[in-house]
């Protein structure tokens, strides 16, 4: 399996001063730029945009995982693609053909994405499983940064690294919300690949120190 990666959340980064903290992502040791598209109807916020979204990838020189907490997000997957999305994640309760659209995200070359909130039970992925390049548990509930970090995720993942095994996948297990220095290694221990830091990353005197320090905690 692939080393763990970190992947910064930009919902967390100075919006005043966005190209400055893609850079410092860029000269990090993360791996991926995580970034949320959130429409206020999924969510009851609002985040980027797509001229945003360009703006970044304009300045990306890692990854851009874009992880769509929108309705209906069948209507822009060329689009993000388009804007250089390496993966695509879109949430289980947000497609009525989950199938259809992971093969529309494989179809326009980006790597498949699968979020569940926290009430979403891993089991529902066991027909879905082998097209998903990517399972995002989601450890807060979904639209705001800060969250206090959900303690059953850990089951969760066992759950999903369980199925994952059992099909031969080789499925990378993403937590998003509340990770920082103290729960990282047991969430990379317990089965996680990647992990997402957006607070605890860009809250903190050093943004790119402390995304050194979850990659030491967890290589």
């Amino acid at each position: 399996m692939n080393k763990p990666k970190i992947a910064p959340s930009l919902l967390a980064a100075d919006f005043g001063n966005l190209q400055r903290d893609v850079e410092l992502v860029n000269r990090s040791e993360a791996d991926w730029h995580h970034i949320d598209i959130m429409d206020g109807v999924f969510v009851p916020n609002i985040s980027f945009g797509m001229p945003v979204l360009k703006a970044i990838a304009s300045h990306a020189t890692k990854p851009l995982d874009v992880h769509l907490m929108i309705v209906d997000p069948d209507r822009y997957i060329d689009t993000f693609a388009d804007l250089g999305a390496a993966v695509l994640t879109v949430h289980y309760e947000a497609c009525t053909h989950l199938h259809r659209t992971l093969q529309a995200i494989k179809n326009a070359g980006m790597q498949t994405g699968v979020a569940l909130n926290p009430h979403t039970p891993v089991s529902l992925l066991s027909e879905i499983i082998e097209d998903t390049d990517l399972v995002c548990l989601m450890s807060v509930n979904p639209g705001f940064g800060g969250q206090s970090f959900i303690e059953n995720t850990y089951q969760k993942i066992k759950e999903l690294k369980e199925l994952i095994q059992l099909r031969n996948t080789e499925t990378l297990i993403e937590i998003d919300g509340g990770v920082n220095a103290d729960n990282a290694k047991m969430l990379v221990d317990t089965g996680a690949n990647v992990l997402v830091a957006g607070s605890f990353v860009f809250n903190s005197s050093d943004p790119e120190e402390t995304i050194r320090l979850l990659k030491q905690k967890v290589s």
